[in-house]
């Protein structure tokens, strides 16, 4: 296990460097696909659920898109849940669902 302590150590036991690196990578690979992600128009997947956040921080205004959409309603007024806003930031916050209208 790596130290929680940001010094390194003077003389580390056999195998610390690659732990170290192989942490680094799982940290530092998500982080790097987000942000590709958004250079590309896309959606992180950091940021999509099924139903809105029921544990958490968040905070008002904050938005997480739907990555189970579906057609809901009935004929003439269906609609597809794109995601949900934060309208009263909290643990876990109020959510409100954001619908687009599909025309069917």
């Amino acid at each position: 296990m790596i130290q929680i302590d940001p010094r390194l150590p003077q003389d580390p036991p056999a195998g610390y460097v690659q732990q170290l690196v192989t942490r680094l990578y799982d940290v530092l690979r998500p982080m790097a696909e987000q942000i590709n992600g958004i250079s590309l128009g896309h959606a992180s997947a950091h940021s999509t659920y099924t139903a809105a956040p029921t544990t958490g921080t968040w905070a008002k205004g904050d938005f997480v898109r739907n990555s189970a959409p579906a057609e809901a309603g009935t004929a003439g007024s269906k609609y597809v849940i794109t995601g949900w806003i934060c309208s009263v930031a909290g643990t876990p916050g109020t959510w409100l669902a954001c619908r687009s209208l599909t025309g069917n």
